[in-house]
């Protein structure tokens, strides 16, 4: 079961990302997770928000360059190893993970994390099977 991240390709310098935001803000979508890399020159924020289409559209008026992309996202426990049990899982199926950041929910009881994997159906598949609650659209508009 997978989510829509979007990727947006940023120039290294001074109020891209403030841009960025207010784009995002003044469609009146709310950003739920975020997370940069970076180079000197440029870098890809990457984020996921409570509606795509509307901030995809919002930075395309931007004329930022944008693209949406499939990941999965687990709830995790809050505690110590909750995101390594995850990552055992899929290592022991030979899942490769490219990359992963996450965000805590309101509640505070449980992880948000959002991982980029070779094969999503496969891994959605083997985390559920494993009792790993996924995280749906559903959930993201919900926060």
């Amino acid at each position: 079961m997978a989510i829509n991240q979007l990727s947006v390709f940023v120039e290294n310098k001074k109020g891209t990302i403030l841009t960025i935001t207010k784009a995002i803000a003044n469609a009146g979508v709310d950003i739920r997770a975020l997370s940069v890399a970076d180079t000197q020159d440029f870098g890809i924020l990457r984020l996921i928000v409570s509606d795509t289409e509307k901030a995809k559209a919002a930075l395309h008026e931007e004329n930022c360059v944008v693209s949406a992309t499939q990941v999965i996202a687990v709830s995790v426990s809050d505690v110590p190893g909750g995101l390594h049990q995850v990552l055992e899982y899929l290592a022991e199926e030979d899942i490769n993970v490219e990359y992963v950041y996450a965000f805590i929910t309101v509640s505070g009881k449980h992880a948000y994390v959002v991982l980029r994997v070779e094969d999503n159906d496969k891994a959605s598949a083997l985390l559920e099977s494993k009792g790993i609650t996924l995280v749906t659209e559903e959930d993201i508009k919900a926060l």
